[in-house]
């Protein structure tokens, strides 16, 4: 269990080196950095490359802030559109303000917000508005014309031109954003045109974690991140660029391969120079493949990470959230790995759970929820719902009775607390359903431990389930996915509502 298959210091070493060589091999003043991907709380690496910091690329910018100032773009529409970051359940421009404070809370500069493809839109004005008044430079990037086909345009005073410029101090530029699609490419190379205008020596990189270059294109790795993208449709590919120039095989995803021609032409053009780029891998800046130190570990985590994909997805496909073919995209994936459900270690003793409370007539108004949590032994925990409790509900609380080392039959909650708050429930707030959630239990469990010994002792236990992993038969409650986020898990359920009504608050 938790084998550790990827050095952190490794890869601190290494990429802040290549980083910095980046700027020094041609003489360069200045770097604008793409960052793809989410700078802190990256999950999915974490996940994938088990001992991966997931806020280790913050630490290297941390490392290098003397040097280092962002840029942070969000594109209009997607402020538009209330467009959501899934793994904490907030809206794009929410992101950027909390990803601002983490910014000024590792003490790295933030010098502008640049809201890209912007054309009045009212949301995108308001959330200018907001950043304006507490004192954060925000300027506006209109789309490029002539893009993607007419270089000659979109090089020039009505393209890239038309943008504002934004004065820069320091040699390396972090250019980052929410999401794919949020301008900062766009950006990068706007900001390259209005430096060479004015005779600075300033050049282009991205740096990236996914897919690894040096690992095999089939690599369990390359697969993941191809699942975990399986919505926007990207494909792992052999970089032929790169393999021509240099006679060596490397991994790159299809958009990137496809735009490098074109961003060539354009780089070559701002700065009236061949480039030295000679392949989309050039141009990336990426050293985690040197720093993986177990490969089995991390095929093996990878191939997990895969399996949750395609729960995530078919739950979305049930909500609507996604297309059949995206879920598909993931089964195929699985098959190439000889991957079922199943192999996720978690999925039958939930189901086994369910089962359980159906024979026993437990569940609550004819629904019968099973779930199950891995702790970090390797020991599997499960639980079902009840008219008191959700079945996440009820399997944390068993979860934390183990590790506490509390017999089963001793109740964490007491039970005039449970009557006074689902009576609370009813009375006063009139129809909300009765059952605890696991946001309303942790709570529940917080007022417990201040009168009772035993909850205060399994209440310190909640943290050592960080990183375990969790199945629910159903999926989880606004309330439920919460909690389960809140305390780390790495959830996953079968794609069937957990109530029979169609509106669930």
């Amino acid at each position: 269990m938790n084998k550790i298959g990827f050095d952190n210091e490794l890869y601190l070493k290494e990429q802040s080196s290549a980083i910095l060589n980046r700027i020094k091999e041609h003489g360069f003043s200045k770097l604008y950095l793409e960052f793809g991907g989410k700078i802190l709380f990256d999950y999915h690496a974490a996940r994938v490359l088990p001992g991966f910091d997931p806020n280790v690329k913050m630490k290297l910018l941390e490392r290098l802030k003397d040097s280092v100032e962002v840029l942070m773009c969000i594109c209009a529409i997607d402020i538009e559109k209330k467009k959501l970051r899934a793994d904490f359940g907030i809206t794009y421009d929410a992101d950027t303000l909390r990803t601002i404070d983490d910014f000024n809370e590792w003490g790295i500069k933030v010098r502008a917000v640049v809201i890209t493809r912007f054309d009045g839109q009212p949301g995108a004005v308001s959330f200018m508005n907001k950043l304006q008044r507490r004192g954060v430079s925000v300027y506006t990037h209109k789309f490029t014309k002539g893009y993607p086909t007419d270089v000659d345009l979109i090089v020039s005073e009505e393209g890239y031109g038309a943008n504002e410029y934004i004065e820069t101090e320091r040699p390396i530029v972090v250019v980052t954003g929410p999401g794919p699609g949020s301008g900062k490419l766009a950006t990068c190379l706007s900001q390259l045109y209005h430096e060479h205008k004015r005779g600075i020596k300033a050049t282009y990189a991205k740096f990236e974690t996914f897919p690894i270059w040096n690992l095999p294109l089939q690599h369990p790795v390359n697969i993941a991140y191809e699942a975990a993208t399986a919505e926007l449709r990207d494909v792992n590919m052999l970089d032929h660029f790169h393999l021509d120039a240099y006679n060596q095989k490397a991994v790159n995803y299809n958009r990137d391969i496809e735009a490098f021609p074109l961003l060539k032409r354009i780089i070559e053009r701002i700065t009236g120079a061949p480039s030295f780029y000679k392949s989309p891998t050039d141009m990336g800046v990426n050293r985690a493949g040197f720093a993986i130190i177990d490969d089995e570990a991390v095929k093996e985590a990878s191939k997990q990470e895969i399996i949750r994909r395609y729960f995530r997805y078919s739950c979305e496909y049930a909500m609507g959230l996604c297309d059949k073919d995206t879920v598909q995209r993931v089964e195929l994936l699985m098959k190439d790995l000889s991957l079922t459900a199943t192999d996720r270690k978690v999925v039958e003793p939930a189901r086994e759970a369910a089962n359980m409370a159906k024979e026993k007539n437990k569940g609550n108004k004819g629904i019968y929820s099973g779930a199950a949590l891995e702790l970090k032994d390797g020991t599997i925990i499960t639980g079902y719902n009840s008219p008191l409790l959700h079945a996440s509900s009820s399997v944390v609380l068993n979860a934390i009775k183990k590790l506490a080392g509390i017999p089963n039959n001793i109740d964490l909650l007491p039970g005039h607390i449970l009557t006074s708050l689902m009576n609370f429930k009813k009375e006063i707030l009139q129809g909300a359903p009765l059952s605890l959630d696991l946001e309303e239990t942790l709570i529940t469990l917080a007022i417990s431990a201040t009168t009772n010994p035993g909850a205060e002792a399994a209440m310190h236990k909640l943290k050592e389930l960080a990183g375990c992993e969790i199945h629910l038969t159903h999926m989880p409650t606004p309330g439920d996915a919460a909690g389960l986020r809140k305390l780390g898990l790495n959830t996953t359920s079968d794609p069937d509502f957990a109530s029979k009504a169609l509106y669930i608050g």
